[in-house]
């Protein structure tokens, strides 16, 4: 395997030459949001404009209430600044950036955050160039929130699983059903069902074609989830779901992200389930898996330094692979600051500078320059705080340098 380089300046760099700027592997302030918000699902969060810049559309603000607020990261200067909103409040949706470089927002909870919320069928797309937000010509097929979206080689984009409709005090249920956004349209049509039904699942395309499903949540009562090892693979031209090899540690709340040789690392994660309410979650994953799509099978990884959920994993244009933040899933109580980088090549994790805030259920941001911009995200909760039930959330943003 071959280390990638940077394609692109870097505008951070250019922004900023001749200033007092942290070495390679630090973090750096860059400005905050209006307001402190968090993302629970796998696939919402900030994602990459061609400008160089980032794009955030809602999210959920304190105590799980939704907002419609979208706003641009300038990389130059280093500041947010609002845009169109989402025509519709929502969080626990899917944010796809679409060939032409349109944004697609799909699905997610769009009422406070009372447990007895429901998903939403529609969707909208953004348009950098008028900062408008226009709703998709169909709603999907299925109600969704906290499911998977991935932008397949043909342009079209597959969402799957989620949370389903709710019953008063119960969290959704987890969904089998799959379906297709074609951008030439603008319409939604049903794809094949997984083979199993999860939520919060990452879901990784691979250089084949085909999309991973690896692990993720499914619901087993009105009060309970329990992580899965189960993994499956998508043709797009088939249409078809195969199974594949498991994960040896059941797993949710953890990240997969594709490498440069074509395998999958999975880090983190609860293991191996949790109770959504008044109930013990054993500690987290520290071990991490890899994938090899030619054999089908996964393979014990090298451990990271701790065990974290809810945190972020990135690839680097040198291959690396950036994980930062997190929490335990025994309290959930407080975020980590810290952050590691793995290195596919010598297998070994080093630790790299930690961020100024420490946080979880934030988002991670691959920036064309090569840099990634961490946003949000929940700083203590539970025990840690000053009054039950008030989490502490951060607007804070900062940028990993390399």
């Amino acid at each position: 395997m071959t280390r990638r380089t940077n394609p692109t300046a870097g505008l951070h760099r250019a922004a900023t030459s001749g200033a007092a700027f942290p070495p390679p592997g630090a973090w750096f302030p860059a400005g905050g949001l209006p307001s402190p918000r968090r993302w629970f699902g796998p696939a919402e969060g900030a994602v990459p404009l061609a400008d160089g810049g980032a794009l955030v559309a809602g999210g959920a603000l304190a105590d799980g209430v939704p907002t419609a607020e979208t706003l641009l990261y300038d990389p130059v200067a280093t500041t947010w600044t609002g845009t169109g909103p989402l025509g519709t409040a929502r969080h626990s949706h899917s944010g796809t950036v679409l060939a032409d470089g349109t944004v697609l927002v799909a699905g997610g909870i769009g009422t406070s955050g009372s447990p007895a919320a429901g998903p939403l069928a529609s969707a909208e797309v953004y348009d950098p160039a008028t900062g408008v937000w226009t709703p998709t010509a169909g709603d999907m097929t299925t109600a969704r929130s906290l499911h998977a979206a991935t932008l397949l080689a043909d342009g079209r984009v597959l969402v799957t699983g989620g949370a389903g409709d709710r019953a008063p005090r119960a969290p959704g249920r987890s969904l089998f059903s799959a379906e297709l956004f074609d951008p030439a349209t603008g319409e939604w049509t049903p794809a094949a069902p997984m083979t199993d039904s999860r939520l919060a699942h990452p879901q990784v395309p691979l250089q084949d074609g085909r999309v991973l499903a690896a692990g993720g949540r499914r619901s087993i009562g009105r009060d309970r989830g329990i992580g899965q090892g189960f993994c499956e693979l998508y043709d797009p031209e088939a249409d078809a779901w195969t199974r594949t090899g498991s994960l040896a540690a059941a797993r949710a709340g953890h990240q997969a992200t594709l490498l440069a040789d074509g395998t999958v690392l999975v880090t983190g994660g609860d293991s191996p389930g949790i109770r959504f309410e008044r109930g013990f979650m054993p500690f987290s994953q520290w071990r991490t898996e890899r994938y090899d799509p030619a054999t089908g099978a996964w393979t014990a990884g090298e451990n990271m330094p701790e065990g974290r959920t809810c945190h972020r994993a990135v690839a680097l244009p040198s291959g690396q692979v950036l994980v930062l933040g997190g929490t335990d899933s025994a309290t959930r109580d407080t975020g980590y600051a810290s952050a590691a980088l793995y290195d596919p090549l010598t297998r070994g994790w080093t630790a790299t500078g930690g961020m100024a805030t420490n946080r979880y259920l934030c988002t991670a941001t691959p920036l064309p320059d090569g840099s990634v911009l961490a946003t949000g995200g929940t700083v203590r909760s539970g025990r840690a705080t000053t009054a039950p039930g008030k989490d502490v959330l951060t607007a804070t943003t900062e940028v990993f340098w390399i």
